[in-house]
């Protein structure tokens, strides 16, 4: 099955032409337009410096309904006690730039390059891509971030820097998309940390069938809550 090469027009090739392993297209950049258009196709840019920039549509894909969140005795413990304070886009470039450095930190490859970094941030300031941050004594203790259009929210990366700081993170992002009516947290691919808290696998089909459904009305529906 051919791989895709992107051109300056701003255009993907179906996700169903994606091959077995999900990558779909080769090339292209990382503008906010085409990263939107990317999103809005249920397609996300993934790789490693030096390789080129490659988009993916995996099948089948992970994903957490709000309504089927699964949260541990144990972690209800810790949201209980209060142990970190959470925010919504306070430090948002904060925590792209922790969630790559964990990974290189540790010897490993990330996608989170300098380029990546640059583009989610313009994102950003754009008012697409969202950050929650977990806070312990007044530190970032971890959290995450990813990109809302229309009713679904694109999970992108999390981190932590003190033990269940990115779950508490995760439990608030979810109990904010059954406040704001989202219809689905994308999780893209399948790790049983996610599984853990209620995430399935479902079809690519049916996961674009959803998508367009969350997308119609308006291409951004206000994340930050409001002051």
């Amino acid at each position: 099955m051919p791989v895709y090469r992107l051109t300056d027009r701003l255009v993907f090739p179906h996700p169903s032409l994606a091959d077995p392993g999900g990558l779909l297209a080769v090339g292209g950049d990382l503008s906010a337009g085409r990263l939107l258009l990317a999103y809005a196709n249920g397609i996300f840019p993934w790789y490693s410096e030096p390789s080129p920039i490659l988009w993916w549509s995996p099948d089948p894909r992970l994903v957490l309904f709000p309504d089927e969140l699964r949260v541990s005795h144990s972690l209800r413990r810790v949201l209980r006690k209060g142990v970190f304070s959470v925010t919504v886009d306070a430090a948002f470039e904060q925590v792209i730039d922790a969630c790559a450095f964990v990974r290189t930190s540790r010897g490993g490859e990330t996608w989170i390059t300098p380029e990546m970094i640059d583009a989610y941030v313009q994102l950003h300031r754009l008012g697409y891509a969202h950050s929650v941050e977990s806070w312990r004594d007044g530190e970032l203790a971890g959290g995450l971030y990813g990109i809302a259009l229309g009713r679904a929210f694109f999970g992108e990366s999390m981190f932590m820097r003190v033990t269940d700081a990115s779950k508490v993170a995760f439990v608030h992002l979810v109990e904010l998309a059954q406040e704001r009516g989202f219809c689905f947290i994308d999780c893209q691919t399948t790790t049983s940390h996610l599984q853990n808290f209620g995430a399935r696998e479902i079809p690519r089909s049916e996961f674009l069938i959803r998508l367009s459904l969350a997308l119609q009305g308006e291409l951004r529906l206000p994340f930050t809550p409001s002051s």
